[in-house]
């Protein structure tokens, strides 16, 4: 069984009506744009229906929908095209006499607009209130519906919708507070309404009010431990520049930082770029070259320009280990500006080498974002480039040798015509094989690089799985899409770090079972807009146990365990040795300073000569990263204290420490 969606919404021309004074005289509307020219009529004889502000009113405006079917509403006063003003609404249900909430927003929507949805039941009538608590402008609102129609079609993969009463836009799933279970999330200028998943799949909803976001969440969120304080901390990638909202050490708050750089922010990403255990901060900028926020581990962030392209029309960033090298490359799809689409390969050494140009990937198209996954299980990322202004997309098959082949001819992608801004891959079947969503559809993976049109869609949106049944949802615009378990088995992974970052984004995940090899990488924004969730998820088919299970982390070490169970969410701690290699359990980094404390020289006893060193200062900051060689390290211009010399050599951690005086 599946939903089909069919969404009303004519948006396209306002319906120039004037509402009434009061409940007996409220305006029936329909689905549309309405215009609202003076609120001039009484209060409403019942409770407000907003949750953060109760301020008084003198005036409002009234309205009534009547549902021809169950449907899910939405009411937005943020209107394309249209003036946005701030603007407090309320729905009510029941008698005119004894009028009771359905829902209420304020600032719901960017710049004071508001936005909420609600369930509506065929043939019951909701009063739509808007008062002047913040402005009497004249202003427009929105009211469109989603049906959902049941079918008996393609049962193997399948969604019920769910109504969801979340604040804000955009929308994420993510395990917010690092206990193994997806939440859901929405974020305003001034709250983050987060609805935490309880044991047995409830979910539990609270409104956290923030400082102004100077910048709104209006282009992109992210999410990831920034300061390991065990919570996430968002990012709002704005119009005019960026927000973090740093999670508080008890996760009941956030404290907002809002730097003074113009971003025109477009897709934002979470990932250790410099792999020094401290997680930072990717954004894609329209109008000039991409930007980072450095984390030194200590609450600082560190703006940076350039170096990650250097030109404008950066849409949709994601990171992803594309070469099997073990760090993590950058793709960035383009819109506009020039005809390349940016492929920097990272070569260990903290630099970044733009590489798509000398693929072949300068084919002029836009595209908003792309969809990076094995798609054949041959252990190594294939890639969909979707197109968001033409009947056009790239399917291409990595060769595992740096290259890749175009596959798009016979894979059912060059027969699909529909356009998206957002593009993302998961197992939605839990069959073991990635499929992609983009274009209002899911294009079902059906082995050997080709992919079959699926009639049903739910919507794009954060994707995860907020009722623990190993079926993945998706939270889009108007609803909550859940997963209809069809009997396949899966397995999710909840990383903890230790030498690594806090949430092991960048980590890759490889399991073998009888379906064959499957891989995924934690990552932090993919699509365009949303955050999905950072815990990989495999589909097991009808298999019954995981033969084999590896873990590569940022650091370079590798855990592996045998015989894992399937249907489970598995959490793996980064370990700092590991017993695997028994050969290198007794090296030791010989640490040596030069007379003149100009230089310094690394030696590893008992194992190999080779490896990246990672220095950090008396606080842990990653002062340089060099290569282990015969020749010293520049140390002259360090300040005195106590360093410390890290190197991972085939899953150890090997530490070595020296003073400068």
């Amino acid at each position: 069984m599946h939903v089909r969606i069919t969404t009303i919404s004519l948006s396209l021309s306002c319906l120039q009506l004037h509402a009434q004074v009061d409940c007996a005289s409220a305006l029936p509307i329909t689905a549309g744009v309405h215009q609202v020219t003076a609120i001039t009529g009484d209060l409403p004889d019942a409770p407000r229906c907003t949750t953060l502000d109760q301020g008084p009113a003198t005036n409002a405006i009234w309205y009534s929908y009547t549902a021809a079917t169950d449907t899910i509403v939405e009411i937005t006063t943020s209107v394309f095209g249209q003036p946005q003003v701030d603007t407090r609404f309320h729905v009510y249900h029941g008698d005119c006499s004894a009028l009771s909430c359905v829902v209420g927003n304020d600032n719901g929507g960017l710049n004071g607009t508001s936005r909420a949805s609600f369930s509506a039941v065929a043939g019951e009538t909701y009063f739509i209130v808007f008062d002047d608590r913040w402005s009497s402008e004249a202003f427009s609102f929105e009211l469109a519906t989603i049906y959902y129609v049941v079918s008996n079609t393609e049962a193997y993969l399948s969604f019920t919708s769910t109504f969801i009463n979340l604040q804000g836009q955009p929308r994420a799933i993510v395990d917010m507070d690092n206990d193994g279970l997806d939440d859901v999330v929405g974020v305003t200028q001034t709250l983050v309404n987060i609805h935490y998943q309880q044991e047995g799949g409830d979910l539990m909803s609270v409104a956290i009010p923030t400082d102004f976001a100077i910048y709104p969440a209006s282009w992109s969120l992210c999410a990831g431990d920034l300061d390991r304080n065990g919570f996430k901390d968002l990012l709002y990638g704005g119009g005019n520049g960026v927000t973090f909202m740093f999670a508080t050490p008890d996760g009941n708050g956030f404290i907002q930082r809002s730097g003074p750089e113009y971003v025109f922010s477009q897709r934002s990403n979470m990932v250790d770029i410099n792999n020094d255990g401290h997680l930072d901060a990717f954004v894609c900028h329209d109008v000039a070259p991409n930007v980072v926020y450095l984390n030194d581990g200590l609450g600082n962030l560190q703006f940076q320009m350039g170096g990650f392209g250097n030109s404008c029309g950066n849409y949709g960033s994601i990171w992803v280990d594309y070469d099997n090298d073990g760090d993590m490359d950058l793709y960035v799809a383009k819109c506009g500006c020039d005809a390349n689409d940016i492929l920097m390969r990272n070569d260990g050494g903290g630099q970044f080498v733009q590489v798509a140009g000398p693929l072949g990937w300068n084919d002029f198209h836009q595209s908003w974002s792309s969809a990076w996954g094995d798609y054949d299980n041959d252990g190594d990322m294939d890639v969909l480039i979707g197109g968001s202004n033409g009947p056009y997309h790239f399917l291409m098959r990595n060769d595992g040798n740096g290259t890749f082949t175009d596959r798009t001819s016979g894979s059912g992608l060059d027969a699909f015509n529909m356009q998206s801004i957002e593009w993302v891959t998961h197992d939605f079947n839990n069959d073991g094989l990635l499929d992609i969503v983009g274009g209002g559809v899911i294009m079902v993976n059906q082995g050997d690089l080709h992919f079959a049109q699926n009639t049903y869609s739910p919507g794009i949106g954060g994707i995860g799985d907020v009722n623990n049944d190993g079926s993945l949802d998706v939270l889009g615009l108007n609803g909550l899409q859940l997963g209809v378990p069809n009997g396949n088995h899966w397995l999710r992974v909840a990383l903890h770090g230790t030498v690594s970052n806090a949430d092991g984004i960048g980590a890759r995940v490889t399991i073998q079972s009888a379906l064959g090899q499957q891989i995924r990488e934690v990552r932090s924004g993919d699509g365009f807009r949303y955050m999905s969730s950072i815990m990989p998820h495999f589909g097991l088919g009808s298999d019954e146990v995981i033969d084999h299970l590896t873990v590569r982390w940022p650091s370079g070490i590798v855990q592996e365990l045998e015989g894992v169970g399937v249907d489970q969410t598995l959490h793996l701690t980064e370990p700092v040795t590991t017993a695997m290699k028994p050969e290198i359990d007794a090296a030791r980094l010989l640490v040596q300073l030069d007379a003149g404390e100009q230089w310094l020289w690394l030696k590893v006893v008992g194992g190999p000569s080779t490896g990246q060193v990672t220095l950090l200062d008396p606080t842990g900051k990653v002062v340089a990263t060099h290569a282990l060689t015969d020749t010293g390290i520049s140390v002259g211009k360090l300040a005195a204290g106590l360093y410390t010399a890290r190197l991972v050599v085939d899953g150890h951690v090997l530490v070595g420490r020296f003073r400068k005086s």
